[in-house]
């Protein structure tokens, strides 16, 4: 454990005009209230704190965040107030606890939910100032690195998962590779130990049979370098275990194959000087197709600059070569750290809201005011935490960069929310491309868009990018709500007709409360979902109507008369179905047991979570709803639409078993304009098969008619509708 003037003087060694008064209090104060509190290790609480800030030492921050990592734990895990800590140490440190503090005070559901809340303060604070996420990742850090202590195996694997999927790419956004590499291994030695024992022995026995090996090379290529002008300090660095084994899954190749286990970082002087180095150390040695990366002209997001290289080096070792000046290994080693500006408590605000390596940040805060739920935010900070990169380029030469497999879609949405909202094509390198295309490096992308379009429920399956995912999201709930709305109003203007009262919005607000509901429109919503039934809402506004049912008589539910209730629902129509003037939408559904087709008489059932699925009218689940009549609904085909719509038919065959008949009954659906979308051997003997046969078609008489032309060829036995 750090004793106290060793941490006073780590910190005076690179501020030498730091508040050592300052330092000394916080220091008596967190182990005075951390007291006799011990961690599972068995050593004094109060270590932990301390070990924290000497992790921040390494990084030369201010003395606000070393203040900070002492009373970090105070306001969780003591009695002490925020308050206390403003008063004895400023606002500034006061707002930096706050933002590391977790909500242990708050109940949640679940595990899961207390994370994703917990993670959603977490981002708001860091948000505010980046310091808040520096002493965060120290605090991980230490945690991990006494991760053993913890014996119960699922919890140990439970905290490895978040720091892989959270914490270390965290770390990586803001250029701290050092500690994402060891947050990584630490988590990767708790997920997959013997994948880490195996590559350890691996590094082990190459370093062990390569004995002076990596002095010689670097000899070599600073006597090559010097030969030719430029003055370089090299450095070799090994990879970590993990590194090793994840470029080792993501190129699907063995541990002999790997080009970089070793890498070799050239420091020169200016810029200049990279390209020129990068320029001898290709003339002097082969190249290694394929690993020549310039992050110089085109950055990494986190503010990263260096070129990179693979070469067969001295002794006919293929090794990875990082030029970059003194200036940018500073930032690759530090990250946020190098670019310290704040000493005057502002400029971590500044660093997080203004800097165009932050963007990410401003993304997250992007997802969080769209995600509905904190696990939904979680779930898209995840996404949206991508390490395999790929640039692309508006027409005006803005870069863009997203994660590997992004699509058009991914690159609208990064562009601005607006533009991904109304997008509707997208030229790739000057040729129109499908939404679903996957981006390339160097793509040059131009999004098409309209005022008319609206995000398309489709695209949630192929866009990778937690914004993206997040916006879409969005709206197709904001669409479904409207539609729960308007079919809730419709169910309970009918369930109010039925009882002989009038249907208004001031008897509605009257039972909010019953309901635990904020708003009229939350209760029509609930209805239209089938959470709730318009039946339950009369009896809690009318409560003296229960009694005319004690004879357990059902009312049948009346169709609705009223043209102006009608008019009031909204009069639109979707996919062919009119639901009394309503508009289903995405809160309209089509049985998978009966199959429903324009001509056939149907009926619509309220299904709780889905809103209306419609059943043909002699549909044996009908049966099922035969006590519940307040859940159906009167609906019609929209027979003055023009029939573009494609539905699916079910139908069950029995065909001969000889060569040539499913040929022949592919040919004559085709012939009649249907399309096969699913099959199944429902049941088979030697002389017949039983088919289940799924085939799109526009309605009842196309289905009809596919069906009279099966039964005229001779190699099929029997054909009917499927039921059930």
């Amino acid at each position: 454990m750090i004793r106290q003037f060793e941490l006073v003087e780590r910190v005076k060694a690179y501020d030498p005009g730091a508040d050592e008064d300052a330092l000394n209090r916080a220091y008596v104060f967190a182990m005075k209230v951390h007291g006799s509190q011990t961690r599972l290790s068995g050593d004094p609480y109060f270590s932990h704190p301390l070990e924290v800030a000497g992790i921040l030492t390494d990084y030369k921050v201010d003395m606000a965040s070393i203040i900070t990592a002492l009373l970090h734990d105070t306001v969780e895990d003591t009695e002490t107030s925020l308050e206390e800590i403003s008063k004895s140490f400023g606002k500034d440190v006061a707002r930096l606890v706050d933002g590391v503090t977790k909500l242990t005070r708050i109940e949640f559901q679940s595990d899961q939910a207390k994370q994703a809340e917990n993670f959603r303060k977490f981002v708001l604070a860091m948000s505010e100032d980046i310091r808040v996420l520096l002493v965060k990742l120290a605090d991980r850090l230490h945690n991990m690195r006494t991760l053993h202590y913890i014996k119960r195996p699922e919890k140990r694997r439970r905290i490895a998962v978040e720091t892989m999927d959270i914490y270390a790419p965290l770390a990586e956004r803001i250029g701290m590779q050092g500690m994402k590499n060891e947050l990584e291994d630490l988590a990767f030695g708790e997920l997959n130990p013997e994948a880490r024992k195996s590559i350890l022995k691996r590094l082990d026995f190459l370093r062990e049979k390569g004995g002076d090996l990596i002095p010689r090379i670097i000899a070599e290529l600073e006597k090559t370098l010097s030969d030719n002008g430029i003055k370089a300090v090299i450095e070799g660095r090994e990879k970590t275990p993990y590194s090793v084994w994840d470029k080792m899954q993501d190129k699907d190749i063995g541990f002999e194959q790997l080009s970089d286990i070793m890498a070799f970082r050239v420091i020169v002087d200016t810029t200049e000087d990279c390209y020129r180095a990068l320029g001898i150390a290709h003339g002097a040695y082969p190249v290694v197709p394929g690993r020549f990366k310039d992050y110089l002209s085109t950055p990494k997001p986190n503010g990263y600059r260096s070129l990179h290289t693979g070469v067969f080096g001295p002794e006919r070792q293929r090794i990875e070569l990082q030029i970059r000046t003194a200036e940018m290994h500073d930032v690759a080693e530090h990250g946020v750290a190098a670019h310290w500006h704040y000493k005057d408590g502002e400029g971590g605000k500044q660093i997080a809201g203004a800097a165009p390596q932050y963007r990410w940040l401003r993304e997250l805060l992007d997802i969080m005011e769209h995600a509905a739920e904190p696990e939904e935010f979680l779930e898209h900070t995840k996404l949206e935490m991508f390490k395999d990169q790929v640039f692309c380029f508006t027409p005006r030469g803005d870069l863009i960069t997203l994660p590997k497999g992004a699509t058009p879609v991914d690159f609208a949405y990064a562009v601005h929310s607006e533009v991904g909202d109304h997008c509707v094509g997208a030229k790739i390198n000057g040729r129109m491309m499908p939404l679903r295309s996957e981006l390339r490096n160097g793509d040059q992308v131009e999004i098409i868009t309209s005022a008319a379009q609206t995000p398309s429920p489709t695209w949630a399956s192929f866009v990778i990018t937690g914004k993206a995912q997040a916006r879409i999201r969005r709206f197709i709930r904001t669409q479904e709500s409207e539609e729960y709305t308007k079919l809730g109003t419709a169910i309970l203007e009918r369930a109010f007709e039925d009882e002989g009262y009038k249907f208004t919005n001031k008897a509605i607000r009257n039972v909010l409360k019953v309901f635990r509901q904020t708003r009229v429109r939350d209760i029509f919503a609930k209805v239209g979902a089938g959470v709730l039934t318009g039946r339950e809402v009369v009896e809690a506004v009318f409560p003296g109507i229960r009694r005319k049912k004690d004879d357990g008589k059902v009312v049948p539910l009346a169709p609705v008369r009223d043209k102006q209730a009608k008019d009031r629902s909204g009069g639109g129509k979707g996919k062919g179905i009119s639901i009394k003037g309503l508009i289903p939408g995405m809160a309209l559904h089509f049985a998978g047991c009966c199959h429903p087709l324009p001509g056939d008489r149907v009926v619509g059932i309220v299904t709780t979570g889905k809103g209306v699925t419609i059943h043909t009218i002699d549909c044996d689940t009908l049966e099922d709803f035969v006590d519940a009549s307040e859940r159906w609904l009167d609906v019609s085909w929209n027979l003055d639409k023009e029939a573009s719509d494609i539905y699916v038919g079910r139908l069950r065959l029995t065909i001969l078993n000889v060569p040539g008949s499913l040929g022949d009954l592919s040919t004559v659906i085709a012939k009649n304009d249907g399309n096969i979308s699913n099959l199944k051997v429902a049941d088979r003997t030697p002389q017949f098969f039983e088919l289940l046969i799924d085939i799109e078609v526009r309605d009842l008489k196309h289905l009809t008619d596919i069906i009279a032309a099966l039964r005229a060829d001779p190699a099929i036995n029997s054909v009917e509708r499927a039921r059930g």
